[in-house]
C-alpha cells in the first residue's frame, strides 16, 4: 500500500505497456422520557428467513472497515510526542467517525517496519509514537486499541508489514536489539531501504514469532497483510538475493522460487494463527491485479502492474490453497480507468473465490477522493457507485477504506454519501464457517422498563443484535438488515415507545443466536 499508505503500498500502478510506474494506492510511495410501566417478554421463534424476500439495499452481514496506517503517522497518531491522553482521543476520534457510519471492522497498523506499536521482547518500540525508535512510549497502546475497538461493535485486525525492516538502509542506525542489527545477514539494501530477505528461512521464522506472540497475548480478532511482499520495483536497481537462492532454490527459477518464498511465509503464518487461537482470522490485502491477460489469459482484462510477476504476489496460490481467510484486494482505480477498471477487477476477484472458502472484501480508494489527476476521483458519487458495483457480485462481503485520515475529512461529502446509500442500517460481520464457534444463548430476562430494554448478558456474547418489528408483525431479520436498529455492547437498549423489538446474542465470529421479543408499552 504506498504513498499514502506508506506502505499500505497499495496503489501502486506500474504501467507496464512504458517504462514509469503509475503509482497509486494506500499508501502510494508508502456509532422521552421512560415511563417505568414492565412489559413481559415473550419467547419467540424465529420466523424463517424464506418468509421475507431478500432486500439487497440491507444486507444481514457486511464487513465494513477502515485501515488506520501508523507508519510515518499518517493516521494515528497524528504526529510524534503526543502525550498517551492525545493518542487515545485522537483514536477514539477515529473510531467515533467509523461508527457513525455503522463500520464494523479496523485494521491497525501494530508493525510498520520490525517494530512494535505494543509492547514486544521481540522488536523496538516503533518511533512512530514517541519520535525515537526503541523508546518506551510510557504505556502499551494496543489493549486500548482492541478495548475501544470492541465496545463498539467493532473487530480489530492487527497490521503486520512482513518484509520491510528499516526506511533507512543502515543497520547501524538501528535500536540496539533489533533484529537487523542483530542478524544483517538477514538483510538486503534496496531503494534506499532494509528488507529483511524472503528467502531465508530464519526470516520467516521470525516473522510468525513476531505474529504469534501478538495472537497469544492480545484479543485480537484478526491478522492482516497489506500488499508489501517482495519491494516495488525500483528502477536500474536489483534486490541481492543471489546467495540465497543459491543455497535454497533447490532448482527453481528464480521468480517461481520467489513466490515460493512467500507462499511459505503465508501458509506458515495461518497455521501458527489458527493453531495458537482458532478465532483469530487471517488475510491479506493484496495489490489489485494479480496478472493482466497479456501475462497469463487467466488474467484481468487491464494493463498495470501484475504483482505475480513484479512482487512475487500470488493471491491465485492463496486462495486456492486456502492458506487465508480472505483476501482484500486493492482497487484503487475508478470505473472506466484505461488501465485497470474498477468494474472489471471486482468482477475478476469476484470469479478467483468462487467455489472456494476464502471470503473476498474489496479495498476502496477513499484517499483518491478528490485528485485532480483522474476526472473520475473529481465526482462526489464515484465511491458510492463502486460500492454499489461490489453489492451487484455477490461474492464481494464487505469494503475496507484507505485511510482514516481520509474517513474523518469525508472529502466531497463521499464518506457521507456512502454511508446514506449503502450504510443506512448495521450489519453484522460475515461468517466464516470454517473457524468454528457457535451462537451464544438467546438473550434471557429482556424486558422493557418504559422505553429502556434492558437483557441478561449472554455467555459467549460479544454483542447484541437489536431489532423494531414492524407493525405488520412480520419479522425479516433471519433475511436482511432492514430492520436492524442497532448492535451493541452492553444488554440494554433506548427504545422507542409502543413498538415491538426482537433482540439477539452475537459472538465474536458473528453467530447469531435466536431471538428474544419485548413490546415496549404506549407512551
Amino acid at each position: 500500500m504506498r504513498n499514502g499508505r506508506p506502505l499500505l503500498a497499495a496503489a501502486a500502478l506500474a504501467v507496464v505497456t512504458t517504462s514509469a510506474a503509475y503509482v497509486f494506492g494506500p499508501g502510494a510511495g508508502e456509532s422521552p422520557a421512560a415511563s417505568k410501566k414492565k412489559t413481559a417478554v415473550a419467547a419467540a421463534p424465529d420466523a424463517p428467513a424464506a418468509a421475507c424476500k431478500a432486500d439487497a439495499r440491507y444486507p444481514k452481514r457486511e464487513l465494513r472497515g477502515v485501515w488506520i496506517a501508523t507508519t510515518q503517522n499518517i493516521d494515528w497518531p497524528s504526529k510524534t510526542g503526543l502525550s498517551p491522553d492525545r493518542q487515545r482521543a485522537e483514536y477514539v476520534k477515529i473510531l467515533d467517525g467509523a461508527a457513525k457510519r455503522n463500520l464494523n471492522a479496523v485494521f491497525v497498523q501494530v508493525r510498520p517496519a520490525s517494530d512494535a506499536l505494543y509492547k514486544s521482547s521481540l522488536e523496538p518500540w516503533t518511533q512512530y509514537l514517541t519520535g525515537t525508535a526503541g523508546k518506551d512510549p510510557g504505556w502499551d497502546p494496543l489493549p486500548f486499541l482492541i478495548d475501544e475497538a470492541h465496545k463498539r461493535g467493532m473487530e480489530f485486525h492487527a497490521w503486520f508489514n512482513p518484509y520491510r525492516a528499516s526506511y533507512g538502509d543502515s543497520t547501524a542506525k538501528l535500536p540496539a536489539g533489533h533484529p537487523a542489527r542483530k542478524h544483517p545477514d538477514w538483510t538486503i539494501k534496496y531503494g534506499g531501504r532494509l528488507y529483511y530477505n524472503p528467502g531465508l528461512p530464519a526470516v520467516r521464522d521470525h516473522v510468525t514469532k513476531v505474529i504469534t506472540d501478538v495472537v497469544s497475548r492480545y484479543d485480537i480478532d484478526g491478522v492482516h497483510f497489506d500488499d508489501y511482499f517482495y519491494p516495488y520495483p525500483a528502477a536500474g536497481q536489483k534486490f541481492d538475493d543471489g546467495a540465497a537462492f543459491a543455497k535454497y532454490g533447490d532448482g527453481k527459477k528464480l521468480a517461481a522460487w520467489r513466490r515460493d518464498n512467500v507462499n511459505t511465509l503465508v501458509a506458515q503464518v495461518d497455521k501458527a494463527v489458527h493453531d495458537t487461537k482458532g478465532h483469530v482470522k487471517f488475510g491479506i490485502s493484496p495489490f489489485g491485479i494479480w496478472r493482466n491477460k497479456s501475462n497469463d489469459p487467466t488474467g484481468s482484462n487491464t494493463s498495470g502492474m501484475s504483482a505475480y510477476d513484479s512482487i512475487y504476489a500470488d493471491a491465485r496460490a492463496w486462495i486456492k490453497s486456502g492458506t487465508v481467510d480472505y483476501v482484500l484486494p486493492q482497487l484503487y482505480w475508478p470505473r472506466g480507468h484505461k488501465l485497470a477498471d474498477y468494474d472489471t477487477l471486482a468482477a475478476w476477484w469476484s470469479d478467483e473465490v468462487k467455489g472456494t472458502d476464502v471470503q473476498l472484501y474489496i479495498g476502496q480508494g477513499l484517499y483518491r477522493v478528490g485528485a485532480k489527476d483522474d476526472r473520475a476521483w473529481t465526482k462526489p458519487g464515484e465511491l458510492a457507485a463502486e460500492v454499489g458495483v461490489n453489492r451487484d457480485h455477490k461474492q464481494v462481503k464487505g469494503e475496507v477504506y484507505f485511510s482514516a485520515k481520509n474517513l474523518l475529512d469525508n472529502p466531497l461529502g463521499s464518506v457521507d454519501r456512502v454511508a446514506k446509500n449503502h450504510y443506512s442500517r448495521p450489519a453484522l460481520l460475515p461468517l466464516i464457517k470454517e473457524l468454528g464457534g457457535s451462537a451464544p444463548p438467546a438473550p434471557a430476562g429482556l424486558k422493557a422498563t418504559g422505553t429502556q430494554l434492558s437483557w441478561k448478558p449472554s455467555q459467549g456474547a460479544r454483542a447484541y443484535a437489536v431489532y423494531q418489528v414492524p407493525k405488520s408483525g412480520k419479522d425479516c431479520h433471519g433475511t436482511d438488515a432492514r430492520n436492524l436498529v442497532a448492535v451493541v455492547t452492553s444488554p440494554s437498549f433506548t427504545a422507542a415507545p409502543d413498538a415491538t423489538y426482537a433482540v439477539t446474542a452475537v459472538d465474536r465470529l458473528g453467530h447469531e443466536s435466536k431471538t428474544t421479543k419485548v413490546k415496549t408499552p404506549a407512551p
